[in-house]
């Protein structure tokens, strides 16, 4: 066992566990083992449809488990670890549930596979099968613990092979730079499906990998020997409770069956491998310590078996009556159901502040909402401090707030937005900042399977309402990789908001509105509009919140509606005078929002112009406009005297430089004869 840098010598005694404590310990382990076998005998009969086993790793998470405390303690397993969530007070109907994907299951309510557990009471956040995301968003949690003043400490788990992601790293490193209490726990048992660790890790241990990052107290322990296991474990929560910071605690257990259901190990594992591994079973081998330290004779192993094999008969007795999911219910949880800014009343009102430009506007904004709510957390790269962001955006927020409310984030897109969701489970309300689009996709997994899936596949139970700023757009010579226009990727994605205001005013409003939402949205800025003069307006009070999903007509007009956002609405203003000159009324409509998409807006003007063009600065092939066109087509078909036009950006990068970049970009030139064809058809 090595303890910290230094190797020390096992002490099985160290740690006083009464007996009716290790009896509890061996209980729970069986259980997790027996209700392995019986999910594996469910599923050879048809009633279920998968299966992945924690097998060969029940003492190092049950130990694990009898450090932390119940509903106190947050927890982010993953998906081999049953014997650690029954210690932590799942039951075993409720795995059985889950496994048979019945409605009544505590993860997901039978929306996701099993095993990605979940449970609201117990303070574990809704899990998922994309290996590796849990430990950004322990972190975030851990913070949150820091923040509140509590002395909650926060337990986060995988395989040796998911320490290869590097979100593992910068959790491990954010975690160790600000002493946060983390129990990270790496169960090795060698392989990654059929991965070995060799394969895996520099030296084939994550033990001698981290060394490096300081404040970070390192234990490797054999996770097949419930009594060490728990030793260290102990000394690892201590160091946590105590301020003193992270541990990460490296368990060698094995793995006694395939990967999961889907799996067959005996296709790249030998049967002496097999041997080797079952001959350190921690079940049979904690049994024969109950029994050398008189802890337990026959009789009670015995009964506990057989009090064990009858709870999960009954369990799965019951399960079986009860209801599947209701697909009634399939889109009830893909959004909150609670209406924050209603669209209903709603009425633009005339602004009587000075003038402003966007930037500051959205300055204003978070000033003015991270006074009204203390759970409103700002940061990211170059956010904090004087310097206030590449654009200045959060200009003055740290000094005002100061550097708990208002701070920088390692340089790390992922680490945001994970760190966030942590965060926002556990009650605050982060309002991030990506510093370019370009950038953003380090985050995307968290973005989609995390922060946009929580709140469906938890059933509710779980959500991520946090704000994620970005800067997009070109028109600022920023080519090749500080000019994308991401709007298109991300309205593709259920469970995120997506808002892109087109000048000042409307982006205070909507920024409110975003920072009170409980939904998490993606707050899109143009940079090309931060400091336009014609992007500027009057400054509207702190009472003024723009629904989502409402449009704003821009301009009135008769004869071609134009639908834009973003930098394309002044674009769409400037053709549109021009053709009045020659008599063409155009109506320009200002979409605001995409998701949610104000469809009566743009159907109302279709209809009562009859020709349509939409203006957009993505790239032309699989743009938002497709989306809209289809709309039309769909629902408007009948009214339309022309085609459905488009002007977009050419489908190629962004390139270097004004003559190119303007030759790739939408110009008002290009919205100018595509009205004209419309006029003309």
């Amino acid at each position: 066992m090595k303890r910290s840098n230094d190797l020390k010598e096992k002490k099985s005694n160290s740690v006083a566990l009464s007996k009716e404590r290790l009896l509890e310990a061996y209980r729970l382990m069986y259980t997790a083992r027996k209700t392995d076998d019986k999910i594996l005998l469910l599923l050879k009969q048809g009633k279920l449809f998968f299966h992945i086993g924690g097998s060969g790793h029940e003492a190092i998470q049950v130990a694990t488990a009898f450090v932390m405390n119940k509903g106190e303690d947050w927890s982010y397993p993953y998906y081999r670890d049953l014997a650690y969530v029954l210690s932590m007070g799942y039951c075993v109907k409720e795995i059985i549930a889950e496994a048979m994907h019945r409605a009544s299951g505590p993860s997901s309510g039978g929306f996701v596979m099993p095993f990605n557990y979940g449970h609201k009471k117990l303070r574990i956040p809704s899990q998922s099968s994309p290996t590796g995301t849990q430990f950004l968003q322990a972190v975030g949690t851990a913070l949150a613990q820091v923040k509140d003043g509590t002395n909650d400490i926060v337990y986060v788990s995988s395989g040796e092979g998911t320490t290869s992601q590097g979100e593992f790293h910068e959790a491990v490193n954010w975690a160790s730079r600000e002493k946060l209490p983390v129990i990270f726990v790496i169960q090795d048992n060698k392989y990654a499906i059929s991965v070995t660790k060799k394969e895996q890790t520099a030296g084939e241990s994550i033990y001698e990998v981290v060394q490096g990052y300081h404040g970070l107290s390192r234990y490797e322990v054999d996770g097949c020997d419930f009594i060490e296991s728990y030793g260290i474990a102990s000394e690892a929560a201590e160091r946590a409770r105590s301020g003193k910071g992270p541990s990460l605690i490296l368990a060698h257990t094995v793995r006694l069956l395939p990967h999961s259901s889907s799996d067959d190990q005996r296709k790249y594992r030998s049967e002496d491998d097999l041997t080797r591994d079952r001959a350190k079973d921690p079940i049979p081998n904690f049994e024969k310590y109950l029994l050398s330290n008189k802890f337990a004779n026959e009789d009670d192993i015995k009964k506990i078996q057989t009090e064990v094999q009858n709870q999960i008969e009954q369990a799965v007795d019951e399960v079986e009556t009860e209801p599947q999911q209701d697909p009634a219910n399939l889109m009830k949880y893909v959004y909150s159901p609670k209406t924050i800014v209603p669209v209903e009343g709603f009425k633009e009102p005339e602004h009587k502040g000075e003038k402003i430009v966007m930037v500051d506007a959205i300055n204003h904004a978070m000033a003015e909402e991270i006074e009204r709510n203390p759970k409103i957390l700002v940061y990211g790269e170059d956010v904090g401090g004087d310097k206030g962001g590449v654009f200045t955006a959060t200009k003055g927020l740290t000094k005002k707030f100061g550097w708990g409310r208002v701070f920088n984030s390692p340089l790390a897109e992922a680490s945001i937005i994970g760190t966030a969701v942590g965060l926002s489970v556990a009650g605050y309300k982060p309002v991030v900042e990506i510093q370019f689009g370009d950038y953003i996709w380090t985050a995307f997994m968290q973005l989609r399977d995390e922060v946009a899936m929580m709140r469906f596949r938890s059933n509710n139970e779980w959500t991520n309402p946090m704000v994620v700023r970005v800067a997009v757009g070109g028109y600022i010579h920023g080519g090749l990789y500080h000019s994308q226009s991401i709007d298109g990727f991300f309205t593709h994605i259920p469970g995120l908001r997506v808002v892109i205001p087109s000048n000042a005013a409307d982006a205070k409003g909507l920024l409110k509105t975003a920072c009170r939402s409980d939904d998490p949205v993606m707050f899109l800025e143009h940079k090309g509009l931060y400091r336009a003069s014609f992007a500027a307006s009057l400054e509207p009070d702190e009472n003024y919140l723009v629904p989502f999903g409402v449009a704003k007509t821009v301009r009135a007009g008769d004869d071609i509606t134009v639908i834009t956002w973003g930098m394309m609405v002044q674009r769409s203003l400037e053709a549109a005078r021009k053709l009045e000159e020659s008599g063409v009324s155009v109506e320009v409509i200002d979409l605001r929002t995409l998701n949610p998409l104000d469809k009566d807006a743009i159907l109302n003007s279709v209809r009562k112009t009859g020709k349509v063009l939409i203006v957009h600065e993505d790239t032309l092939t699989g743009g938002f406009g497709a989306e809209i066109a289809a709309i039309i087509a769909n629902e408007a078909f009948t009214r339309l005297d022309a085609p459905v036009k488009r002007v977009a950006a050419k489908d190629c990068p962004i390139p270097y430089g004004p003559t190119l970049e303007n030759a790739m970009l939408p110009q008002t030139a290009d919205i100018v004869f595509a009205l004209q064809e419309l006029s003309n058809f």
